[in-house]
């Protein structure tokens, strides 16, 4: 399963007039990265950014100028995406941009399908909040000490591990050997069949021992030999 959790920069917060500045995103395959990233900065053209907007990212009007304007980017960034889920914090600001730039190119939505949005399943694993990337963030023990300003590959990056605890990814690390398989469905029909994962528990080379002296095993046997119906327990102990 392929997934790309992604960010965007913007002059602004109205998608019907403000631009993407920026975009970046984080490929993961079967919930790990894979190393591969999308990182584009985006000329606004006669937009501005707003000194609000330009307070969060600290991204310039000055250092876009001389940057692809949207249009000569949509292919790259569609290549890249592919046919992933979108998975963004509040991904209906993000989506809503996204798409507002599709149109302007003459180019189809994402759909909602498509789309995952990790503020909504936040708010749904921790209904008392705080559910900001920066709080999530804080709750999954995730170091965000360098992230001064809002950046859409660094909070991509951030957002892919806290995503990753959100779903539970990390159990792997729990002392499983994991072992995936994916792809055909060995009738060589060529149809997809979902990922399989296989863990085994990896076994001592050699047992431990054990940690009761045996002195205080003979006491144990004395009291259980005193409690309950004259035999009940020596009956019990004889079945395992």
């Amino acid at each position: 399963m392929r997934e790309i959790i992604f960010d965007t920069e913007t002059t602004g917060l109205d998608n019907r007039a403000d631009r993407i500045i920026e975009i970046g995103g984080i490929e993961l395959f079967n919930h790990f990265p894979t190393g591969n990233v999308i990182h584009i900065f985006i000329n606004p053209g006669d937009q501005k950014v707003h000194p609000d907007a330009l307070a969060v990212h600290g991204i310039t009007d000055e250092f876009l100028k001389d940057k692809k304007p949207f249009a000569d980017v949509a292919e790259e960034i569609l290549a890249f995406f592919g046919d992933a889920k979108w998975i963004a914090h509040n991904a209906t600001f993000d989506m809503g941009f996204i798409n507002a730039e599709f149109a302007r190119i003459g180019l189809p939505p994402i759909l909602p399908e498509r789309v995952v949005d990790t503020l909504s399943m936040a708010r749904r694993k921790h209904p008392m909040g705080p559910n900001s990337l920066d709080a999530l963030c804080r709750r999954y023990g995730i170091d965000n000490s360098h992230r001064t300003k809002h950046g859409a590959l660094l909070d991509s990056e951030l957002l892919a591990e806290v995503y990753i605890e959100m779903i539970g990814g990390r159990q792997a690390a729990f002392g499983l050997s994991m072992t995936a398989t994916s792809g055909q469905n060995g009738r060589g029909d060529g149809a997809e069949q979902e990922d399989v994962v296989i863990a085994s528990v990896l076994e001592r080379p050699r047992p431990l021992a054990p940690r009761l002296s045996q002195s205080e095993a003979q006491a144990h046997e004395a009291l259980v030999a005193k409690l309950g119906e004259k035999g009940i327990w020596a009956k019990y102990a004889s079945l395992n």
